[in-house]
């Protein structure tokens, strides 16, 4: 009896073993991967911060004074004003747009519907290069399809990307267009989670649909607006493509934002040094805010 128990108690261990062998061969990939596309140049970035190398080689340790630069440098409170507008301009109103879209959209029915959603959803697929030309063409000075407009409500035609004042709003509206399909995808995924139910029931009490809206449909689609929310903010405060295509930080660096500092400090200046103190800013500043609008997300979710 006691060769029985101890015959099943190494049988256990070996399985025990087995399974936490498979385990780790199953995430192994994950890790490695992790390790070497993020963690690693995570590491070199901070490390490099504390230097003077460029892109690419070593250099010597300086210290702070790289980040003493930083905060020296008027070109870098610019930027991070520039990237919090821009933030501002598009986060909140994103989301906004993509609900309101969502709940026009959910109410349709069968093949006009999915027509809708192709149209909204479209934009999103496409390369930021397509989407530069797109706007540019409508948006053009002389043969802009949207100068018209523009000349109804302001009086004149205007470059919109080379004008300190139109140049981060139009950035901004061209953003929302190009990826606010996702965010009403989110949304709609949502709305049909919400059971008919209860719509039914409130209507049979009397309630309209604004009282609909704010006692069912959205205290249950606050989950879904918190998760677009902290999304749409990650993805804008790392906007660079848009400006670098549309106005490369012009005019008079009235769209010049954080990754278009790092950008230039490290691939035209060739300072990796300095243009790390910047990424490790622009990441705390990520982190920070992130942290922020979480826990203000979470208190009034509560």
């Amino acid at each position: 009896m006691r060769d029985f128990h101890g015959y099943g108690a190494a049988s256990m261990r070996l399985k025990s073993r087995n399974r936490t062998v498979t385990a780790l061969l199953l995430i192994a990939p994950f890790v490695i991967c992790y390790l070497v596309v993020f963690a690693y140049p995570v590491y070199k970035m901070f490390a490099m911060s504390f230097t003077n190398a460029p892109l690419i080689g070593e250099g010597e340790w300086i210290g702070l004074d790289n980040y003493i630069r930083m905060f020296e440098h008027k070109l870098f409170y610019t930027s991070v004003y520039n990237t919090l507008y821009f933030v501002l301009l598009t986060v909140v109103p994103n989301t906004l747009i993509g609900l309101g879209i969502a709940m026009m959209v959910v109410r349709l029915k069968g093949w006009i519907q999915a027509g809708i959603l192709v149209l909204f959803f479209m934009p999103y697929i496409l390369p930021v290069t397509v989407v530069t030309q797109i706007w540019q063409w409508v948006l053009d000075q002389q043969f802009g399809v949207a100068q018209p407009l523009i000349e109804a409500v302001i009086g004149r035609r205007i470059s919109v990307f080379r004008d300190p004042v139109w140049a981060m709003p139009m950035v901004a509206l061209v953003t929302i267009w190009w990826t606010n399909g996702f965010n009403v995808l989110l949304f709609i995924s949502a709305l049909r989670n919400i059971p008919d139910d209860y719509y039914e029931a409130a209507s049979l009490d009397g309630a309209s649909r604004l009282q609909q809206f704010r006692r069912i449909t959205w205290p249950l689609l606050w989950p879904v607006t918190a998760l677009v929310l902290t999304l749409q903010l990650i993805l804008q405060l790392k906007i660079f493509d848009q400006i670098y295509l549309m106005t490369q930080g012009g005019p008079f660096n009235s769209t010049y934002v954080l990754l278009q500092l790092v950008y230039r400090e490290a691939f035209g200046r060739n300072q990796g040094g300095y243009a790390s103190a910047v990424a490790v800013a622009l990441f705390v500043i990520i982190v920070a805010v992130s942290v922020l609008q979480y826990q203000l997300l979470k208190a009034r979710g509560k």
